[in-house]
């Protein structure tokens, strides 16, 4: 069987591409110098529903987006926009509290292959040249998960030759084969969140589960450790991708959960610290700069604050009130805002004080993918558009 290497490495080979959720290293940092834009949009087209971030690699954006009654993995060139090749997958997929009806997950290309997640937990392998089925796994079906409440919404992880993902129920987590889609184990037995797994180091992966705090070895499944971090109400999620810093991993949830900073070398996992009133995340992941996170503390629809804290202890050391809800990166020094109702903000990374450089409107409408910024240009969707901003 051909063996891939460590997708980490993969992505810091591959330059200033951002082939996967948050990024080349999946911490929503990009492997290049500030990013100062002028607010020019270099192109824009009209795309299909979803959430589903853009990712890019070698010269191609990639997307997945809803149109009828087929999600669409769509590769365009990065230059133009324009369709090199698009692959359909029919869905079925009704969001029961009238969201968008579209995919959630970002892309993940690695190894010459291109993986998606769909709303309705559909598992497609594509050539990334041509747009090729290579194999598919409604996982929904084959492993008798219940639907979830906005749909199916956590990206693949690849490491070697495994595609890691997020699947719930008597299959928490499984392990699938890169080439063929064979099954290779599953673990957990807990429902599936919205937050992606990450890498951590020595082969492992961390995950966020609609439970808790899950970390495993990746070549055989064996869970190393878990944390129960969720509430006690029944209609919430854990969506913001956990952050790890060496061995140490923050985790921010919503619904009065809170943060927490854990050290992966203990066992059990449990707390350094924790609390509700240091960062306190919906759905957006923060980024990690020289010891500090910045990111979104509050619920969507009570107007977030964006707040910069000390990871070590949580102390908070500036915020912005009702500042409005959105995702953030980090490019060099400068953080990369783009606030949901269309405006890409840009401030600097700093614990002294919160310090806007620049803003433009980019998009109208509601932005809640991430962006991916990628060789100099920040490619933005929101429910019916994708532009890219030099």
């Amino acid at each position: 069987m051909r063996r891939y290497a460590f997708f980490a490495v993969i992505a810091c080979l591959q330059g200033a591409d951002w082939p996967q959720h948050l990024g080349p290293n999946r911490n929503g940092v990009a492997n290049e110098g500030d990013f100062a834009p002028t607010g020019k949009i270099v192109w824009s087209r009209e795309v299909g529903a979803g959430f589903a971030a853009p990712v890019v690699s070698e010269g191609k954006v990639y997307l997945y987006h809803r149109v009828g009654n087929d999600e669409i993995c769509e590769a365009m060139e990065a230059d133009t926009g324009k369709t090199r090749w698009k692959t359909a997958v029919p869905t079925n997929y009704r969001d029961d509290f009238g969201f968008d009806e579209g995919p959630r997950a970002a892309p993940v290309v690695a190894g010459g292959r291109v993986f998606v997640h769909g709303a309705h937990g559909v598992l497609t392998a594509m050539d990334a040249a041509t747009g090729k089925a290579l194999w598919q796994i409604s996982t929904m079906t084959v492993f008798g998960v219940e639907k979830q409440f906005f749909g199916q919404a956590s990206s693949p992880l690849v490491m070697g030759d495994r595609v890691l993902l997020q699947i719930g129920g008597k299959a928490g987590i499984a392990a699938f084969d890169v080439a063929t889609g064979k099954q290779l184990w599953t673990a957990t037995t807990d429902e599936a969140g919205h937050a992606s797994p990450v890498p951590y180091k020595n082969g492992e992966a961390v995950f966020f589960t609609r439970t808790g705090l899950v970390v495993l070895d990746t070549a055989s499944g064996k869970v190393r450790g878990q944390m129960r971090w969720r509430a006690r109400s029944n209609t919430t999620v854990n969506a913001a991708t956990p952050v790890v810093a060496g061995d140490q991993v923050f985790v921010t949830s919503s619904y009065d959960v809170g943060a927490a900073l854990v050290d992966l070398t203990k066992t059990p996992l449990k707390p350094i610290w924790s609390g509700d009133e240091s960062l306190s995340a919906h759905y957006a992941t923060p980024v990690l700069k020289d010891g500090f996170l910045y990111g979104f503390h509050g619920r969507q629809e009570m107007g977030p604050e964006l707040r910069c804290i000390e990871m070590k202890n949580g102390n908070v050391k500036w915020n912005t009130m009702k500042f409005g809800t959105g995702t953030v990166l980090l490019a060099g020094t400068k953080l990369v805002v783009m606030r949901e109702k269309g405006d890409l903000l840009i401030a600097e990374a700093s614990p002294k004080g919160y310090k806007k450089l620049n803003e433009f409107k980019i998009l109208d409408g509601t932005v809640r993918a991430a962006p991916a910024l990628a060789n100099g240009t920040l490619f933005v969707r929101n429910e019916r558009k994708l532009v890219a901003v030099r």
